[in-house]
């Protein structure tokens, strides 16, 4: 995990809110050996991004996240390749702990970052277009409610991660 702060000390009662990146899911076989390698490789634009909130509260670490419902099937991937919308799920789930890789510390919320995301969720358009209307848009555009920061995906790739 890298934070974007010199000093990366916790700020008390505060939550934290981290962005992190994963491979694209892709149907078995080929398609996913090669967003396998993509992620593995470092190649940015072929990375699914989410936002993860540590509460300041001992509580469990929640993701959030943007993706087609069926990320797996070829025909979505196919129509989304092909910049046609697509149904998309915003999802939310519980983490054990952060991940050791590609897990960015961002800033921290003053409010109750998870209520805010959650209410930020019920307003977020579903079909989802990538490049216009994807994980990254929604990454982007839930770190600046939680945190004020503007265009986090940008200053993480500008930084080399």
């Amino acid at each position: 995990m890298v934070s974007l702060f010199s000093n990366s000390a916790m700020v008390r009662g505060r939550d934290e809110v981290y962005v992190a990146a994963m491979p694209l899911r892709a149907t078995k076989g080929p398609p996913q050996l090669l967003m396998s390698a993509a992620y593995s490789l470092n190649f940015w634009d072929l990375q699914h991004f989410m936002v993860i909130i540590k509460p300041s509260s001992p509580s469990q670490v929640l993701v959030f996240d943007f993706q087609p419902k069926d990320p797996e099937d070829i025909y979505v991937a196919l129509a989304a390749l092909y910049g046609r919308a697509v149904p998309g799920a915003v999802l939310v789930r519980k983490l054990k702990k952060l991940p050791r890789n590609k897990c960015w510390l961002v800033g921290y919320s003053t409010e109750d970052a998870v209520e805010i995301a959650r209410e930020f969720n019920k307003k977020w358009e579903t079909n989802l277009t990538i490049g216009l209307h994807d994980c990254r848009d929604y990454t982007n555009s839930l770190v600046r409610q939680l945190t004020g920061e503007k265009d986090m995906l940008k200053r993480l790739r500008n930084l080399g991660s």
